[in-house]
């Protein structure tokens, strides 16, 4: 791991502005910005909160270290400007400096009207400048990262492929993220189904560097998607010292090693991971997405019939300072889940209440897919809650190829499964028939799936009449 931080000579010498006197403020953010792209916490710089506490004290006025904090608490998706009078504070502080400070460049100036336009729910428009910086300045990897991170919470599969590729040409051996770029364009790749070139990809990143958590994860994808569940579990296995240092994404994996239990219809492996891996991690962390992923593992197993007994009330504690959120749908989908699973009655009502009022009053595009998709998969996990089970395909089964508008990967599509498993279940005879055919498309497109099996002959024998 690179330690040999960069100054303010070196960052120009790559043409990415920073502007402040202090050699020590860039270094921190250089070793700050090396967390964010390889998803570890270095003890030698404190961790993330260290090192940003060493590049604000450095220098106080430092418009791209302000940019750097509040941008990550951003991206982050578990602080908002809209409920949090701190963030809030720290967030028109970094206005306020970007407007009286002379000399910031431009890119500097448009990395904080992005930060706005993402803090005010634009989250498009804010890609949109961060790839414009990148066309002057294509080695800004924070402006990089920003637009990967919000065209995976879009759900724009061809921008996360594309807005890396139009750089890798400019990143040498001799740059220090060298290595992670081939991660990076991996995942878009295996997101536009190019299964095979997403893994060749990904495998050359790990030979650059072997603990790059997000070569891993783009593998555990395409495993994933192409039912290869065996060499999943193989792989992860025997790569598991490399990538579970990495704690800022190991939860995510271990989810991924879950998953492929889960289809293999090994729930007790799949409830080991969850109790000793993602549960404990994600109550350490208090990670959104370590959250989403202890709620969408329980509801999967769940939807499979396992007993999980009283697991979810631990994660609905973790679910219960979020429910006024309303940063991304599909992280207040799971939020839903953990109410519903626990059987919090009047958790429920308070979050549907709140979900309404967002999608009256709120502003940006999760403002507009809640008020499209996000109010219908709602009401959908509700009705399957209560056991309405046609109900849930009638309301999802018109909307099912707008559901990526709430972001998230196609491994983390669980509701595919819930039309498919509300079909089954349902009391319509032509529910019954659309749970073949929902049936016969996922085996076609991941031919060894031995969910897909279980599932056809659960219904051949409840509706054998």
């Amino acid at each position: 791991m690179n330690s040999n931080w960069r100054t303010v000579e070196a960052w120009r010498d790559m043409n990415v502005c920073l502007t402040t006197p202090s050699n020590e403020a860039c270094k921190m953010f250089d070793a700050t910005l090396t967390q964010y792209v390889t998803w570890q916490e270095l003890d030698s710089v404190g961790g993330i909160e260290g090192s940003l506490d060493k590049m604000l004290r450095a220098d106080s006025d430092f418009v791209m270290g302000h940019v750097m904090k509040n941008g990550l608490d951003l991206i982050g998706t578990g602080r908002t400007t809209r409920l949090d009078p701190e963030f809030k504070a720290d967030f028109d502080r970094m206005v306020e400096l970007s407007d009286k400070q002379t000399g910031l460049s431009a890119s500097e100036k448009n990395h904080v009207k992005a930060l706005q336009l993402f803090a005010d729910g634009h989250m498009a428009l804010a890609a949109n400048i961060w790839e414009d910086i990148l066309i002057d300045h294509p080695l800004d990897m924070l402006a990089l990262k920003f637009a990967h991170d919000s065209y995976f919470y879009l759900g724009q599969s061809n921008q996360i492929r594309d807005s890396i590729a139009r750089v890798l040409k400019h990143y040498q051996p001799s740059n220090p993220f060298y290595g992670y770029h081939f991660g990076m364009y991996s995942f878009g790749l295996e997101e536009t189904n190019l299964y095979d070139q997403a893994e060749k990809m990904a495998r050359k990143g790990l030979e650059i560097n072997p603990g790059d958590a997000w070569s891993t994860h783009t593998i555990c994808h395409v495993m994933e998607m192409m039912g290869r569940q065996d060499e999943g579990i193989s792989f992860l296995d025997k790569t598991v010292k490399d990538w579970e240092p990495r704690g800022l994404l190991a939860c995510h994996n271990f989810w991924h090693w879950a998953l492929y239990y889960i289809e293999k219809g090994e729930y007790q492996a799949a409830l080991d991971i969850l109790d000793t891996q993602v549960k404990v991690r994600a109550s350490k962390s208090g990670a959104l997405l370590d959250i989403v992923d202890s709620s969408s593992l329980l509801f999967r197993l769940q939807m499979e019939g396992v007993n999980i007994g009283d697991r979810w009330e631990d994660v609905f504690e973790l679910c219960r300072p979020h429910l006024d959120d309303h940063i991304l749908v599909f992280n207040d989908i799971h939020f839903l889940l953990g109410c519903l699973g626990a059987g919090k009655a009047d958790a429920t009502k308070y979050f549907i209440n709140s979900f309404e009022e967002f999608v009256r009053d709120g502003a940006g595009c999760q403002h507009d897919v809640a008020g499209g998709v996000g109010q219908t998969l709602c009401q959908a996990f509700v009705s399957y809650s209560a056991g309405d089970f046609a109900s849930v395909v009638d309301l999802l089964y018109p909307i099912r190829y707008q559901i990526i508008s709430i972001g998230g990967s196609h491994a983390q599509n669980l509701f595919n499964l819930l039309l498919i498993q509300a079909a089954i279940k349902s009391s319509r005879p032509r529910h019954h028939c659309l749970a073949r055919t929902l049936l016969a498309e996922r085996k076609a497109l991941k031919e060894n799936a031995p969910m897909t099996d279980r599932l056809i002959a659960h219904a051949m024998a409840v509706h054998a009449d």
